[in-house]
């Protein structure tokens, strides 16, 4: 069987953190930012985490375990 190959698009988008938890970026922070209030963009500033649901598709696009 061949070596799974990394998902390059996710490799971009995701880091793996030291627990073993997996950060992305938020969504909403690319354009139409003058609508947006102050504090919605500050928040957006800060990474999140996947969610539970989605954590182990991630890790199969990022080829870990």
């Amino acid at each position: 069987m061949p070596k799974m190959k990394t998902h390059k698009g996710a490799s971009k988008r995701f880091k793996v953190r030291n627990s073993g938890s997996i950060s992305r970026r938020r969504t909403p922070r690319d354009h139409n930012l003058t609508k947006k209030s102050s504090k919605r963009k500050r928040h957006m500033r800060k990474s999140g985490t996947v969610s539970n649901a989605d954590i182990g598709r991630v890790r199969r696009m990022l080829a870990i375990g």
